[in-house]
C-alpha cells in the first residue's frame, strides 16, 4: 500500500503526463473508458463527451486494494453516462448505482481456441507429462484454490496437474510441490491453445470467497471453444449458465471433483455434449458483444448531445 504523499505525487505526475499528452495531440472530442476507478484521481478534471467505467471486477475483493477504491468508484458512478460489468452476478451487485448499466458477459476469440482440437504440437514442457492431464491457465493468485489442488495430487497421484500461468500477489513457497504438479509460470496467449490442447480436463479451481464472488471466466468458453471437459468449482456465473446446461461440471471439494472427473472419464457420448457446447458457442463472440456496446455507446452520446442542445436553448 502506497503512503499518502506517495499517491498524491504519483497522481500529479500522471496528471501532468495525461494534460501534456492531450495538448501535444490536439484532442478536443474524445471519451473516457475506465476499467478502474483509481484512474478517476488523475483524470476527474477531463471533459468528455462521454465517459464509460467497464466493470470487470469487484476490485475492492481484491488482495492488497486500495481502502479509498470503493469511494473513488461512486464518484465514476456519478462521472459515467454508461457503465459495463464484466458478468451477470457484477451486474446485479452494482445495477442500483446507476441508471444505465448493462451486463456482458465474457466472451470468446472461437477460432484461436478451437486450434486445440486439433492440435498435434504439445509444447516442449508438457510433452512429456503423463496422462491424465487436468489443466489450468491463467493468474496463480489470492482466488486459486492451493489446498484442492494439494488435495486432489494426494489422493490421487496418477493425475497430473499442469499450471500454466504467473504467480502473482501470493507467496510462491504457498505452493505445493508434488511430482504430479507442474507449474509453467506464464506463456504466451498465442501458445495457450496448444496448452489446451494436450489436457484431458480443464479446470476452474477457484476458491469461494469475496475476490471470487462476481467474477466471470473468460476461460470457461475458451476451455470449451478447445473441446474440453471443464471442472470448476461452484463460481455462480460459471454455474449459470454453463453448470445449469450441463456445459460444465461443479464441484467444491476433492471428493466431488474426483467423482466429476470419473464421470468424464466414462462418458462414450462426448459428441453430443460437444454439440451443445457448440450451439452455445454460436450465441457469442467479441465482435457481437462490441456491437452491442457500440450500439449503447451510440445511444449515450445521442442523450447527452440533445441534453446539451436544450441547455443551450434555455439559455439563449
Amino acid at each position: 500500500m502506497f503512503p499518502k504523499k506517495i499517491q498524491l505525487k504519483r497522481n500529479a505526475t500522471l496528471k501532468a503526463l495525461l494534460d501534456s499528452f492531450m495538448y501535444s495531440t490536439e484532442i478536443k472530442e474524445y471519451m473516457l473508458w475506465y476499467y478502474s476507478p483509481m484512474a478517476l484521481a488523475y483524470s476527474e478534471h477531463l471533459h468528455p463527451a462521454l465517459t464509460i467505467y467497464d466493470c470487470m471486477d469487484e476490485l475492492s475483493a481484491f488482495k492488497f486494494a486500495p481502502p479509498e477504491l470503493k469511494e473513488w468508484e461512486l464518484c465514476l458512478m456519478n462521472h459515467a453516462g454508461l457503465v459495463f460489468t464484466g458478468g451477470h452476478s457484477l451486474y446485479q451487485a452494482k445495477k442500483h448505482l446507476h441508471h444505465n448499466i448493462h451486463s456482458f458477459p465474457s466472451s470468446i476469440d472461437k477460432s484461436h481456441f478451437m486450434k486445440a482440437r486439433i492440435s498435434k504440437n504439445d509444447p516442449e514442457d508438457q510433452a512429456s507429462i503423463p496422462h491424465p492431464r487436468f489443466g489450468f491457465y491463467g493468474v496463480i493468485d489470492e482466488r486459486f484454490h492451493i489446498s484442492l489442488i494439494n488435495e486432489l495430487a494426494t489422493l490421487r497421484p496418477d493425475w497430473h496437474f499442469i499450471l500454466v500461468g504467473p504467480v502473482i500477489k501470493i507467496d510462491p513457497a504457498s505452493l505445493p510441490q508434488k511430482e504430479n504438479i507442474h507449474y509453467t509460470g506464464g506463456r504466451d496467449y498465442k501458445d495457450l491453445p496448444y496448452y489446451l490442447g494436450g489436457w484431458d480436463v480443464a479446470i476452474l479451481p477457484f476458491e469461494l470467497n469475496d475476490s471470487t464472488k462476481y467474477i466471470s471466466p473468460t476461460k470457461t468458453p475458451e476451455y470449451l471453444a478447445g473441446g474440453k471437459p471443464v471442472i470448476s468449482t461452484s463460481i455462480t456465473d460459471v454455474v449459470t449458465p454453463y453448470g445449469d446446461q450441463g456445459l460444465v461440471h461443479i464441484a467444491d471439494n476433492a471428493e466431488q471433483f474426483i467423482i466429476e472427473a470419473e464421470k468424464i472419464f466414462n462418458n462414450k457420448n462426448k459428441q453430443e455434449w460437444l454439440e451443445k457446447v457448440d450451439t452455445f458457442l454460436s450465441t457469442i463472440s467479441w465482435n457481437k458483444t462490441w456491437r452491442q456496446m457500440s450500439d449503447l455507446i451510440d445511444e449515450a452520446l445521442a442523450k447527452r448531445s440533445l441534453i446539451t442542445n436544450q441547455k443551450k436553448k434555455t439559455y439563449v
